[in-house]
């Protein structure tokens, strides 16, 4: 399929004739007929793009728009508010309100295709990101590691994962792993807002993995932050039994059952504060090594690395 629409009104009528309008694009539809139900979506299916009626039920069409383009995982996702009678007040709030663009029912189909296509190319130029979290992806990443290698600045680079993650997904499931992940980059964000520098950078490198470039002078408050933030969460990932007992009970791969302690994140920082870094792969290799090191700790942990270059 292509990529992901979610329609959001309440009149199925106008939701069959919008269904109808975009398959001729083989865009994947996905419907909503009330704010709550856009909302919860938007946050379990990560859609492309949201055709959002200004006018529905329990949440109105700008209160989505609001609370969407508040969150900092979600406020990249195109939204085009649909109004009716061509409104004057209802387009100046949806516009006001964050959406990116808006059209007036009745609408002429190839004119809301046209903007649709727009609005995504538009999005993929400025975007090139992981689909779940709406962070920069690889080539992002790749990129800025360059620049800061070929400027000859001081850095540090955290490589950020997850321990146990694979058993929480086994037995809680992918979309349950995929909140934990969204609420992951969230705490990330927050942190870097808290203790970094304005030219920071955050990247996704897929699943569980991310990664911060900050300054050596902020990395130990930032790591110390992320660990602080993501130990406070933990509990609200499990159900109240595996929260008491503090361990959930998961297969190994001979099927046998284990206990698997709760969710922890380790941290690997690779800085040329002491060693000089000549290339990218270097970077990499360096952090999955730390990363590594990190992990052997049962419980949230970073490993700076202080070794110098041999002379």
């Amino acid at each position: 399929m292509g990529l992901k629409i979610l329609i959001v009104d309440d009149d199925p009528d106008i939701r069959d004739v919008l269904k109808l309008t975009l398959s001729e694009e083989n865009y994947e539809v996905l419907e909503a007929a009330d704010g709550e139900e856009a909302l919860r979506v938007i946050n379990t299916k990560s859609p492309d793009l949201v055709l959002l009626d200004y006018k529905i039920p329990k949440i109105d069409g700008r209160h989505v728009c609001r609370l969407v383009k508040k969150d900092l995982l979600l406020r990249h996702m195109p939204i085009i508010m649909v109004t009716g009678k061509g409104d004057i007040n209802d387009k100046v709030d949806g516009i006001d309100s964050g959406a990116d663009d808006y059209v007036v029912k009745p609408f002429e189909p190839k004119e809301l295709l046209a903007r649709i296509r727009m609005i995504l190319r538009r999005t993929e130029r400025d975007l090139e990101a992981n689909p779940l979290t709406r962070l920069p992806g690889n080539v992002s990443i790749l990129n800025e590691l360059s620049k800061r290698l070929e400027n000859k600045t001081l850095f540090a680079v955290c490589y950020i994962d997850l321990d146990k993650f694979k058993s929480y997904n086994d037995k809680y499931g992918f979309e349950r792993g995929d909140a934990v992940i969204r609420e992951t980059a969230r705490i990330i964000i927050r942190s870097v807002q808290q203790c970094g520098n304005p030219d920071d950078f955050i990247g996704h490198i897929g699943g569980d993995d991310f990664v911060v470039i900050t300054s050596i002078a902020n990395v130990d408050r930032l790591c110390q932050e992320i660990i602080a933030k993501f130990d406070k969460a933990v509990p609200g990932f499990y159900n109240e039994t595996d929260r008491k007992r503090g361990y959930i009970i998961a297969q190994d791969r001979q099927g046998k059952e284990q206990k698997t302690s709760l969710l922890s994140i380790s941290i690997g920082v690779v800085t040329n504060e002491y060693r000089q870094i000549e290339h990218v792969a270097q970077i990499g290799e360096i952090g999955a090594e730390l990363k590594a090191f990190a992990k052997r700790e049962e419980r949230s942990n970073y490993v700076k690395d202080k070794r110098k270059t041999a002379p």
